[in-house]
């Protein structure tokens, strides 16, 4: 009996690192606004920026792993020396306003499980700050002399343009549409190798919104929700 016992618990603990380590890229997403606007966080207004949305391992043919170990859950006490850079990098803009912790806890179970045969947990927002900062989407638009905060339309192409050509790697870019029927940009997704180090040509792009051939820059809002994927 404890022959099958122990078995048994290195098929469960195989079963999982299995789960872990079968994916072949990531998408690095960075975001402007939702559809529906946004919340401050409790710290306050983030700074007129880009903002990291997630990290999310993929497979090649386009589907992705999900909610991996759930055994291995969020702990705050492992990351606390990153919370000041995700306050500023990576905050919630979810309704009614957080302090994060829900948000970045969401990625981590949802996500960074599916890689933690790579990267451990504090590993996986490490390495999402890192490419916030090698991803200047901000700079790489204003060299192209597209500036967000002027609040007039730009083409779809001019943006990709300026972001492949600072970048060196395709991208994709996710819209949303107000009331008014204007597209707004809303996500902008990179595709990282499996050590989460290094940019690459997409596999695959993601089934997002698509966009019009203008579209402009939202502000953030404080009257509605946002869904944190």
């Amino acid at each position: 009996m404890k022959s099958v016992l122990i078995k048994l618990l290195v098929v469960q603990c195989l079963a999982v690192l299995c789960l872990s380590q079968s994916f072949d890229f990531y998408y690095f997403v960075q975001q402007c606004d939702s559809r529906q606007g946004c919340c401050y966080p409790e710290t306050g207004k983030p700074d007129e920026d880009f903002s990291i949305h997630g990290l999310w391992p993929n497979y090649n043919d386009g589907t992705y792993p999900s909610s991996c170990d759930l055994r291995n859950s969020f702990d705050e006490s492992k990351i606390s020396d990153l919370i000041s850079r995700l306050e500023k990098d990576w905050p919630t803009l979810a309704c009614p306003s957080g302090d994060g912790l829900k948000f970045w806890g969401h990625e981590w179970s949802k996500h960074g499980t599916c890689a933690e045969s790579v990267l451990d947990q504090h590993s996986y927002f490490q390495k999402a700050l890192d490419l916030k900062g090698k991803a200047n989407l901000l700079q790489a638009l204003e060299t192209a002399g597209i500036r967000p905060e002027d609040g007039k339309q730009y083409s779809l192409e001019s943006i990709k343009d300026a972001i492949e050509l600072a970048l060196g790697v395709n991208t994709f870019i996710d819209c949303n549409v107000d009331a008014r029927r204007n597209h707004q940009l809303y996500q902008v997704y990179l595709c990282v190798d499996s050590s989460a180090s290094n940019f690459i040509e997409c596999p695959v792009l993601p089934h997002g919104r698509s966009c019009g051939s203008k579209i402009e820059f939202p502000s953030f809002g404080s009257d509605s929700t946002h869904d944190e994927l």
